[in-house]
């Protein structure tokens, strides 16, 4: 997970590489200055977890705790300034490698995968309230893998996998609590990434393609909400899948994530300028 604050990016949790088990670790990478920093660990181990920001500070949701297996509801709430976390109430369902954004004062959660297999059930939490609320599941397949992103006041759920990669895209619209079904993506991709732009154009890139000769996926697009199209973006340099992805402005960061399907690890970042 890979949500910015301000200036600063966060990597939070995954894989260690020595060990292959799931780390409570945090990093954060100044933008302006490029140089990156150690901060507090999580109270809790996590990979496959997901992330984003709500009035300056940090929340991690889900996840696997012990290498894609045990996945948790937990939600974690982190505060720059003194630098510490705590512990929030846990969401009704356990789930990892889903989808996450903010949109006002709640946030949204939905489908990944627990023991039960993947999901389509949608998890509300207000921070006001400090309560979870339940929501309709979106009509499209269940999948994990996926990503989600918040713009123009809709929960964007895109991609994503569950026996193979789907190309599907669908948003909800929290005042009418609706699914909307949108133009398919152009290339089928799980393990991705995805950012919104300042115009609220959402960018989606990375990914894996399993199984026997699977390759990670170089391809990037960007979905416009006014003319509801899918466009081609130049690719990334370094196909990578379980990456993350920011933006600031109009520039999209790619970060880490594995060069190769299945267990790999990068250190790489890109950005792309966008117009």
């Amino acid at each position: 997970m890979r949500p910015r604050v301000g200036r600063f990016i966060y990597v939070v949790g995954g894989f260690e590489r020595a060990s292959g088990r799931a780390t409570a670790a945090v990093e954060r990478y100044d933008i302006r200055r490029n140089r990156w920093r150690r901060v507090r660990s999580m109270p809790l181990a996590l990979d496959h977890a997901t992330a984003a920001t709500y009035r300056g500070r940090l929340y991690v949701h889900g996840g696997y705790t012990a290498g894609l297996s045990e996945p948790t509801g937990a939600l974690l709430e982190y505060n720059p300034e003194p630098n510490r976390w705590r512990r929030l109430r846990s969401a009704p369902t356990p789930r990892a490698a889903h989808a996450l954004a903010v949109i006002g004062h709640r946030l949204y959660a939905a489908g990944g995968a627990n023991d039960s297999g993947s999901l389509r059930s949608l998890e509300v939490y207000d921070f006001r309230r400090r309560r979870w609320l339940g929501g309709p599941g979106f009509p499209g397949p269940a999948r994990n893998h996926t990503t989600g992103v918040a713009s123009g006041g809709r929960f964007y759920v895109l991609a994503g996998r569950d026996a193979g990669n789907f190309t599907v895209a669908e948003r909800y619209e929290p005042r009418r609590r609706r699914w909307e079904r949108l133009p398919d993506m152009r290339t089928p991709r799980g393990g991705i990434a995805s950012a919104r732009l300042r115009d609220g154009r959402i960018v989606v890139f990375g990914g894996e393609h399993l199984g026997p000769g699977g390759t990670t996926i170089g391809e990037v697009e960007v979905f416009d909400p006014r003319r509801r199209r899918w466009t081609r973006l130049p690719d990334m340099r370094r196909p990578r899948h379980g990456l993350g992805g920011v933006s600031f402005g109009n520039r999209v960061y790619a970060i880490e994530g594995g060069v190769e399907p299945g267990f790999s690890f990068s250190t790489a970042i890109e950005a792309l300028d966008i117009r």
